[in-house]
């Protein structure tokens, strides 16, 4: 019997534990994430783009899809090579397909949910693309300004061989994709992290932060609406408070406010 390559028993794997993920968040009841009814059927049903991070997969972002596909959106989990290439190549050849697939055939508005990277990776997209049919984006934790970890992965070879050319590409430098990226002209709320599991990273970076980017340097001119949560950079897009905020922010244009306690929350719309 043929044994199969690596690269087969591997998507194999990635399957595998997809469908076992599916099943166990198919037994989560939703919580306080809904935030409204389901379209009636016959109208159109918007779609939402979820993009995971630097060095996840789009298993990081399976609790979200679950929970937007509850909603009643069509839910695209995209998977990216996000640690193969850099971020010109992620958005041109990997992103674009998913986007253009969306879009074959319009059926209502294209919103997006990113993480991370992910961020990144749709603005510089968006900057070089018009997509008429762009609905409202939600960014989780964004390094919009660059990231003081990504200076230092800059600094280490081992780190760039693992990461790839993606990670020195966040840095907060002048050179540094963020930094190359103009405002956003889109409809645009970003939820930033304020708790840490990383005291080294944290370390690094001045005032708060969420263990990989600082508050303030997820901010970008042009967004519609900010938000500050406790929460960290490897798990903010799998709280459920988290995502009962997406979900509204999707909907309305504007975060929930009164569901939040005074003190996890950051009312100001605009970037310094």
């Amino acid at each position: 019997m043929a044994i199969g390559s690596n690269e087969s028993r591997t998507s194999a794997a990635k399957r595998l534990a997809r469908a076992c993920l599916r099943v166990l968040f198919s037994l989560l009841p939703a919580g306080p994430v809904a935030c409204g009814e389901s379209s009636p059927e016959g109208e159109a049903v918007d779609q939402v783009v979820l993009l995971h991070g630097l060095s996840r997969t789009d298993l990081s972002m399976i609790r979200m899809e679950k929970v937007l596909e509850d909603y009643g959106y069509e839910v695209v989990n995209v998977g990216y090579s996000s640690t193969q290439h850099s971020i010109e190549h992620l958005a041109a050849e990997e992103l674009a397909p998913a986007v253009e697939a969306c879009c074959a055939e319009p059926n209502g508005k294209v919103h997006f949910v990113t993480h991370s990277m992910g961020g990144i990776v749709l603005r510089y997209y968006l900057e070089n693309h018009e997509l008429e049919n762009l609905g409202r984006v939600v960014m989780l934790s964004p390094p919009n300004q660059g990231s003081e970890v990504a200076d230092w992965v800059a600094e280490s070879p081992l780190l760039q061989r693992i990461l790839g050319p993606s990670a020195e590409q966040l840095g907060t430098g002048p050179e540094s994709v963020p930094s190359q990226l103009g405002p956003v002209d889109f409809d645009l709320g970003i939820i930033a992290g304020n708790k840490t599991l990383n005291p080294l990273f944290s370390r690094m970076i001045p005032g708060a932060d969420d263990g990989k980017v600082s508050v303030e340097r997820t901010k970008v001119e042009g967004m519609s609406d900010f938000l500050v949560v406790p929460r960290s950079h490897t798990y903010i897009m799998m709280s459920d408070d988290v995502i009962a905020q997406v979900a509204y922010f999707l909907e309305h244009g504007e975060f929930r406010r009164d569901s939040l306690d005074a003190a996890s929350a950051d009312s100001a719309p605009t970037a310094e």
